[in-house]
C-alpha cells in the first residue's frame, strides 16, 4: 500500500528506464512467457494436481483458492490506486501476482530447499523484467510482489502450512499437521 501512495499516478525514474530498455530491446518482451496465464494456470493446475495426488488436501486447496483470491485483490487494489499506463490501470500487476502465487506454491509442493528457491527467484526477476519492459512500469512489479508475498504468506498461516509437511503423525508437529 505504502508503495502505491509513493508512486502516485505516473512513471517514476526507475521505471522510464526499463520503458525505455524495452524500446531499445524489443527481444526483452519475450520475457513475458513467464507471466502469461496460460503458463502460469497452468502449473497451478499441476501443482494442485500433484498436490491431491500426494494427499496434500490443504496445499491442493490454498493452490487453487490463492491465485484467485490474489488476482481480486490485484483488481481492487488497481481501482483504488487508479495508476494508469497507456489508458490502463496498471497498479499493481495482476499477472505478476498470479505468477509469484502460483511460483510460491509449487516451492511449497517440492519443498522449500535452496535449488527450489533459487529457481522460483530467477523465474520471477526474469518475469519482472518481462513486465517492467512492456505492460506495466518496474514499480507495478515490485508492488505485485509484495501484494503477492502477502496472499502466500497469509495462504501458508490459514492452511497451516510448514516447512516439514510430514506424511504421518510426528511428535514435532501439531495432531493436524499429518492430514495436510
Amino acid at each position: 500500500m505504502l508503495l502505491g501512495l509513493l508512486v502516485g499516478k505516473g512513471s517514476t525514474p526507475v521505471d522510464d528506464w526499463f520503458q525505455t530498455l524495452g524500446v531499445t530491446h524489443p527481444d526483452l518482451g519475450l520475457l513475458l512467457f513467464f507471466t502469461d496465464g496460460r503458463v502460469t494456470l497452468t502449473l497451478c493446475g499441476i501443482v494442485a494436481a500433484v498436490a491431491v495426488f500426494q494427499r496434500r488436501w490443504r496445499l491442493a486447496a490454498a493452490t487453487v483458492i490463492t491465485p484467485f483470491l490474489a488476482v481480486m485483490a490485484a483488481r481492487l487494489a488497481k481501482r483504488s490506486f487508479g495508476r494508469l499506463k497507456e489508458g490502463a490501470v496498471c497498479y499493481p500487476s495482476g499477472h505478476t501476482t498470479l505468477a509469484l502465487v502460483v511460483i510460491a506454491m509449487a516451492v511449497l509442493l517440492v519443498g522449500a530447499t535452496v535449488w527450489a528457491v533459487a529457481v522460483a527467484s530467477v523465474v520471477l526477476v526474469l518475469a519482472a523484467v518481462g513486465q517492467a519492459v512492456s505492460y506495466h512500469y518496474f514499480t507495478d512489479v515490485i508492488g505485485a510482489w509484495f501484494l503477492g508475498s502477502a496472499m502466500v504468506c497469509l495462504a501458508i498461516w490459514v492452511a497451516r502450512l510448514d516447512r516439514c509437511q510430514p506424511r504421518r503423525r510426528s511428535a514435532s508437529h501439531s495432531s493436524l499437521a499429518w492430514n495436510s
